[in-house]
C-alpha cells in the first residue's frame, strides 16, 4: 500500500458514493483492519452514518469483515484492488457486449451499478432499460442471465452463516459447493415483479455479484495474443489463442506455466474451428518461433512435441518492454539504448556503458545518472583492499537494473497519474456545469424538434442561443475530457499489466 493509491481511493469512492463514505475507506486504508468502534472514535462520524457507508462498501465487495481472534466482534479491511477496479467497469461492460450482445450488457451494467443482487431484481430492472420490450423480452433476460452464470462472468455472492451457533454475530461462507448454479425463475413471477404487485422473488436469499477474476483472465488472455500478433503475424496470434483455450481446460488459469500441451491437440484443435490454412500449413514454425522467443518451453518430443506456455516469462517480457517504452518517452532512445545494455550486462562499470551502447562519454554519463536519480537504475559499490602503504582501496562502481522496484515505482506514478486525470477531469466538469448542462438541453429540445419535423431554419435559431464564445469553450472542454478518459483508460492498462507481472512473481 502507498500514499497514492489511498489518495486514489477516497477520490474514487468521494466519485461514486460522497464524502462519507470516502472519510471511513481513508481511515480504513490507514490500517489493517479495524472494529466499528474504533472506525467511528477516529473518523468522528456518527454510528448511523459509519454502518451505512461499511454497507455500501461491503454491497459492492470494496470492504470485507471477519470475526476478530476472541469472535467477540467483527474486524472490517479495505479491499483496496476492488476500489481501483471501479475504473474497469467500462471495459467490463464492452467486452460483454462484444461477446454477448446488448441484453447481456445491460444485465451486466446494472449488476455493477447494483454491487450484490439477486437475479430477479437485475432482470426485471433491466426490463425496463433494454431497447425492444415483449412478451418473450423477460425469458431473453432470464436465458442471458443463465448465459453469464455458465460462463464464470457472474458469481453467487458469499452467503451469511451463524458464527460458532450465535444467531447475532454472522460468518460469510465462500465454500458454495457451485457458486455459478443459477436457480429456477418462474417468468410468472418476474413479469407480476415487473408490473409492480407484491410477490415473493423465488430467490430472494441468493445473491449475485461480477465475477472479475474471469474478466481479468480475458484480459491477460488478449494481452498475450496481442503481444504475439504485433511479434509475429495475426496467424501466430490465433495459434496463441487456441493455445491459451488448451491451457485453460488444463491448468490452473492463474499458473505462471501451463501443463504441457501435445501438438497433435493443438492441431486437431486449429482443424475443428479455425478455417485459415496458411496458419494449419506453417503451425510447425510458428511454435517454433514462439519457442525461440520464450513464449512457449519444450517439454518432450513424444507425440509430435509437448509445450507448456510461459505465462511468467511472456508478461516479464512484456513488462520491460513498458519500461523502456516509458525511458523512451520520458529521457529519450539514447537513455534506453543505456538501460538496455545494462538489463542485458547485468553489472557494468560506468567506462563499458559508453563504449557498448555507443554514446558520447559526457553525454552516456549524463543519461545513466539521470536513471540512477530517477530509480530506473541501481548501483552496486565493491571496494578491493589494498595493501600496506598501497594507499587507500579503490572502489569499483557497478550499475544494475532491478526490475521489481521499478515496477513498484511504476504503479506509484500511475496511481498518481489516474488521481490527477480523475481530479482534473472533476474539476473541469464542476467549472463548466452550467454551460454543460445547457448544451444537453439544447440537444435534447433539438431530438424533439426533429422528431416533430420543424424546419431546419428553426432548429438553426435554437442552437444559436449557443453563442460562438460558449460553443469555442465547450469543444474545448469535451476535447479535453475526452482525452483525460483515453489517459485513464491507457493507465489503468499499464497496472493491469504491472500488477499481473508481480502477482507471477510471488
Amino acid at each position: 500500500m502507498s500514499i497514492q493509491l489511498g489518495k486514489l481511493c477516497a477520490r474514487i469512492v468521494e466519485q461514486h458514493f460522497g464524502e462519507v463514505v470516502r472519510t471511513v475507506v481513508e481511515d480504513l486504508f490507514a490500517s489493517i483492519a479495524k472494529p466499528l468502534s474504533q472506525i467511528i472514535r477516529s473518523t468522528g462520524l456518527t454510528k448511523s452514518e459509519v454502518c451505512k457507508s461499511l454497507a455500501i462498501l461491503i454491497k459492492f465487495n470494496m470492504v470485507g469483515f471477519e470475526l476478530n481472534k476472541s469472535r467477540t466482534q467483527y474486524e472490517y479491511r479495505l479491499h483496496y484492488d476492488r476500489v481501483v477496479m471501479v475504473l474497469r467497469y467500462p471495459r467490463y461492460v464492452h467486452l460483454i457486449q462484444t461477446k454477448f450482445g446488448h441484453e447481456s450488457a445491460v444485465l451486466m451494467e446494472e449488476l455493477l451499478r447494483s454491487g450484490t443482487q439477486t437475479a430477479s431484481y437485475i432482470i426485471v430492472k433491466s426490463m425496463s432499460i433494454v431497447d425492444i420490450k415483449d412478451h418473450n423480452t423477460l425469458a431473453l433476460l432470464r436465458d442471458k442471465f443463465a448465459d453469464l452464470a455458465n460462463e464464470h462472468y457472474i458469481i453467487r455472492a458469499p452467503e451469511p452463516n451463524p458464527g460458532d451457533g450465535s444467531a447475532e454475530l454472522m460468518e460469510l461462507c465462500h465454500d458454495i459447493p457451485n457458486p455459478f448454479f443459477m436457480p429456477e425463475l418462474d417468468l410468472r413471477i418476474l413479469k407480476d415483479m415487473h408490473e409492480g404487485k407484491a410477490v415473493k422473488a423465488p430467490d430472494e436469499n441468493v445473491h449475485w455479484l461480477v465475477n472479475v477474476e474471469q474478466f481479468h483472465i480475458d484480459f491477460r488472455n488478449t494481452i498475450m495474443v496481442t503481444a504475439i500478433e504485433r511479434l509475429i503475424d495475426s496467424n501466430a496470434g490465433e495459434c496463441m489463442k487456441f493455445l491459451l483455450q488448451l491451457m485453460r481446460e488444463r491448468t490452473n488459469p492463474w499458473e505462471a506455466v501451463s501443463n504441457p500441451i501435445a501438438l497433435v491437440d493443438l492441431r486437431q484443435r486449429c482443424e475443428r474451428k479455425s478455417q485459415n490454412v496458411e496458419m494449419l500449413r506453417y503451425l510447425d514454425q510458428y511454435i517454433n518461433v514462439m519457442e525461440s522467443n520464450d513464449y512457449l518451453s519444450k517439454f518432450d518430443t513424444k507425440g509430435g512435441g509437448q509445450f507448456t506456455v510461459n505465462v511468467k516469462k511472456i508478461f516479464e517480457q512484456l513488462t520491460w518492454a513498458c519500461i523502456e517504452n516509458v525511458i523512451v518517452e520520458k529521457y529519450g532512445s539514447k537513455a534506453a539504448r543505456i538501460f538496455r545494455v545494462i538489463r542485458m550486462k547485468k553489472y557494468v562499470e560506468q567506462e563499458d556503458i559508453q563504449k557498448e551502447a555507443m554514446v558520447p562519454a559526457k553525454e552516456a554519463k549524463q543519461l545513466t545518472y539521470k536513471l540512477l536519480e530517477e530509480n530506473f537504475l541501481q548501483i552496486q559499490t565493491f571496494r578491493k583492499p589494498g595493501g600496506g602503504n598501497a594507499g587507500a582501496p579503490k572502489s569499483f562502481f557497478l550499475f544494475y537494473v532491478n526490475q521489481s522496484q521499478i515496477v513498484s515505482m511504476l504503479l506509484e506514478l500511475s496511481y498518481k497519474a489516474l488521481y490527477n486525470s480523475i481530479t482534473r477531469l472533476t474539476h473541469d466538469k464542476t467549472v463548466n456545469k452550467r454551460l454543460i448542462e445547457k448544451s444537453q438541453r439544447l440537444e435534447s429540445i433539438v431530438e424533439t424538434m426533429k422528431e416533430r419535423g420543424e424546419s431546419d431554419s428553426y432548429i438553426s435559431e435554437i442552437l444559436e442561443t449557443l453563442t460562438p464564445p460558449e460553443q469555442e469553450i465547450l469543444t474545448k472542454v469535451k476535447l479535453r475530457v475526452k482525452s483525460l478518459y483515453s489517459a485513464e483508460i491507457g493507465i489503468d492498462e499499464t497496472i493491469f499489466m504491472l500488477k499481473l507481472y508481480q502477482q507471477y512473481q510471488k
